[in-house]
This record gives C-alpha cells, structure tokens and sequence, in this order.
C-alpha cells in the first residue's frame, strides 16, 4: 500500500495511538487536528506531515485532503463528543450540532478524500460508540449521531467498493481526555468498568490497534462492518 494515511482528530486520544502505530509499521501519517502544538510536537515526535486544520469547516477539510496529496492509502476520522443529556433538557442546536461533528463531517471527510483514497485503493474507519445500538440513559444526541455513522459506514462501503474499504469502530467508554469527565472518579470509573463484561475502561490503543488493521493490507477482504472494541458490552450482559 502505498501513499499517505490522513488522519483526522490526530491529536486526541485514539488519533495519536493510531498515528504512532502508523508510523511504527512504516506507513506515512498525515495528521490533522485544531490546535496547532500539540499538533507540531507529535508530527515532531513521529517525524510526518501536518496541517491544523478543522474537519466541521469545509474549506480547511479540503485544504487538509489537498495538503496530504494523492494516492492516499488510508483516512481515519477519529472525531466525536460526549454530550449526555436527557431528553426534556435536550436543545435542537445541540441535537443538530452533535450530528454534524459525528456524523455529517466524517461523511464529508470522505467525500473530499475519495478521488485520491481511490487512487491509492486506500480504506477508511470511521467511529461510532456502543451507545449507537445499546440504550443507555440521557444519551439521545449522541447515539442518534453514532448510530448515523454506521449507516454512513455500509451506504459508503457499498458505493465506494471495490476500490475504497469503508469500515467503523465502536468503542465503549475509554480513557481519553474527551472521556475525562466520566473518568476523573475512581468510584465512577470502577462502577462503569464492571458493566464489561472484561471489567475495565478502553485504552486509547484497543481502538487504534483495530484501526490500525482496518488500515492495513491485511484487512483487504473487509468491508461496511462495524466492530466493537466495547469490552462486549455491546453483545453480552455484564454483571453490574
């Protein structure tokens, strides 16, 4: 495989895991994210490209994608909220700005990234969240969101094949600074970890080393799925 793999959220948690594995296997990161030092030390530390640039604004999503240049070998869009809310407090503003973060940008991600992904027969991972098909309290906005990525992840797949793989990773709750709210309590923290069936949190590299592989030529035969890294709590009842 060759050309580069663009990055997107490369800075959070899962983005800079996935962006390190990149480049230890010899692959070439082109990172993204909003804020530029944090931004310039990893692409320091990794010694790869990149641009500060906001995926949700249209014209730097295609000043990113231009920048990474063609072929591309892979896009990975590592962008998402939290917002837990119930129903009553809920604000059309927030519902509509949730979808458009998780949802309608990853899409747009891959619409200015196709004609170069198809270039280099490169594949995407998108992300979703366990909440997209297992109910959980207060979280209307986003599973909404996450659930539209993975309806985003198979109408892709199905329209860029054979020549781009689409697939998406649904993480349960995992230990990153956008978590850090739901994490900052040892007693929260270990109340959550046990309704895992594997009691414990995500790891930033549990998602990035699926990604990771989604990535790479191994997963050639793999298309439109989405895989959980959820500690099965999206399949198994923990014990609580």
């Amino acid at each position: 495989m060759t050309g580069q793999v663009l990055v997107f959220g490369a800075t959070g948690g899962i983005g800079a895991a996935l962006a390190r594995r990149l480049a230890a296997r010899g692959a070439r990161p082109f990172l993204v994210a909003r804020r530029e030092a944090p931004l310039a030390a990893l692409a320091a530390e990794l010694g790869c490209d990149h641009l500060a640039a906001d995926v949700t604004d249209a014209a730097q999503r295609q000043a990113a994608v231009a920048a990474a240049g063609s072929p591309l070998a892979g896009l990975a869009v590592c962008i998402g909220s939290i917002l837990l809310k119930p129903l009553a407090r809920l604000t059309e503003a927030e519902l509509l700005e949730t979808f458009r973060l998780n949802a309608a940008a990853p899409a747009l991600a891959v619409q200015a990234a196709a004609p170069a992904l198809a270039a280099g027969k490169g594949a995407v991972v998108l992300f979703s969240s366990v909440a997209a098909r297992t109910g959980f309290p207060n979280h209307v906005a986003i599973s909404a969101a996450k659930a539209a990525v993975e309806g985003v992840t198979v109408a892709l797949a199905a329209e860029l094949a054979p020549h781009i793989r689409v697939n998406c990773i649904a993480p349960s709750l995992t230990r990153t600074a956008l978590a850090e709210p739901l994490t900052r309590s040892p007693q929260m923290a270990e109340a959550i970890a046990r309704q895992h069936p594997i009691p414990r949190l995500g790891e930033a590299e549990d998602s990035a080393a699926l990604a990771d592989f989604l990535l790479s030529d191994a997963a050639g035969w793999i298309t439109g799925q989405v895989i959980g890294v959820d500690g099965g709590r999206g399949a198994i009842a923990g014990r609580g």
